[in-house]
């Protein structure tokens, strides 16, 4: 494990500045692992030296309820933004969630859904219904579709999905492997600690090949 982590630190821009703050909202519903993300993501970026703010715009933390929690970051973070299009990267835990979300995200902005979709309590409750192919109306607005509930089960625990998402977004954001497997340690049990950085590394690792001929 430590060659992997070596390997993964040298195609990290550990050097990225921030000096713009980035905000990151992420969503899904309750019992997928949302705030523990959140959470993770937050003291990661404490652990590089970075200001942070958090909010959880709205949600509720039961089962099947939707969830969405902002994290903003930088080397100055003066205020929490929750306004429309404020998002530099949305992760979305469902494809329901994502599209619900999709206008909070900027443009130009990174857009990383799980490939998994849960009917939401509207649509149990007979309220509403499920939107017709979402993962496609998702690829034609640019997001990346990571397996990550496959390449949890993979890793060796399905409840690890949350943690992919997050490997795949810290490819994008340049803050060293290391870190996050240091707060990984920190915050979960020991456990759960080998099969939660196996998932984070399936994350970082995973490449999207569904643009590619």
């Amino acid at each position: 494990m430590t060659n992997t982590i070596n390997t993964l630190d040298d195609i990290v821009q550990e050097a990225k500045s921030f000096e713009s703050p980035v905000t990151v909202l992420l969503c899904g519903v309750g019992g997928q692992g949302t705030i523990l993300a959140a959470d993770l993501l937050a003291q990661t970026a404490m652990a590089a030296g970075l200001q942070v703010k958090l909010a959880e715009v709205h949600g509720m933390a039961q089962r099947g309820g939707a969830v969405t929690t902002i994290v903003r970051f930088g080397k100055q973070v003066a205020s929490m933004v929750t306004d429309p299009g404020c998002a530099d990267y949305v992760v979305a835990f469902e494809t329901t969630e994502a599209l619900r979300n999709l206008p909070y995200l900027k443009s130009g902005g990174n857009l990383l859904v799980s490939k998994e979709t849960i009917k939401p309590l509207s649509v149990l409750a007979g309220n509403a219904k499920m939107p017709k192919n979402a993962e496609g109306d998702l690829l034609s607005r640019g997001a990346t579709i990571i397996p990550a509930v496959e390449l949890a089960v993979d890793a060796g625990n399905i409840k690890c999905s949350n943690v992919v998402l997050l490997g795949a977004l810290a490819r994008v954001l340049g803050i060293s492997p290391a870190l996050w497997e240091e707060q990984i340690e920190k915050r979960l049990p020991q456990k759960i600690v080998e099969v939660n950085k196996k998932s984070f590394h399936a994350g970082f690792s995973y490449e999207d090949n569904s643009s590619k001929g």
